[in-house]
């Protein structure tokens, strides 16, 4: 879906009501807005947390290092407290 949004010239931007409301953002809410190659990409905040999450799936799957206990651990490891 495509929907033009119009910017004023102090940088004040409205969304729709309607999608304001299927994105949960009826009584206002963060949203972050990523620069990609593409474009700007229009994330609300519990889109990005699940976009990071779904990023560090990838990088840390099947690891079982890759939790924060273990983490926490290997650096105390590492420092020889």
């Amino acid at each position: 879906m495509t929907i033009q949004v119009n910017i004023t010239p102090n940088g004040r931007m409205s969304l729709p009501a309607d999608l304001r409301k299927r994105l949960g953002l009826s009584e206002g809410g963060a949203v972050f807005l990523e620069e990609t190659e593409d474009g700007i990409v229009l994330r609300t905040a519990a889109q990005a947390v699940a976009h990071a999450q779904a990023i560090a799936r990838r990088f840390t799957e099947g690891n079982a290092d890759a939790t924060v206990d273990a983490f926490l651990a290997n650096r105390v490891a590492e420092s020889g407290e």
